[in-house]
């Protein structure tokens, strides 16, 4: 998260974009069984915004 977090505020966006996008970075790599994004790739993001769609209707 430091990662994110620090590329967040080099881009000088807002806290609360920051609080969001931290939020969903979170819930991401939860709902991959806590994988690092580093090994994840197009198929677990399919399988999140699949599963935002249907089941949470994001």
């Amino acid at each position: 998260m430091h990662t994110v977090r620090t590329e967040i505020r080099t881009k000088q966006y807002s806290y609360r974009t920051e609080k969001s996008y931290l939020y969903w970075v979170r819930l991401f790599i939860l709902f991959n069984d806590k994988k690092h994004p580093k090994v994840m790739g197009n198929h677990e993001i399919e399988r999140f915004l699949n599963h935002l769609a249907v089941n949470r209707g994001v």
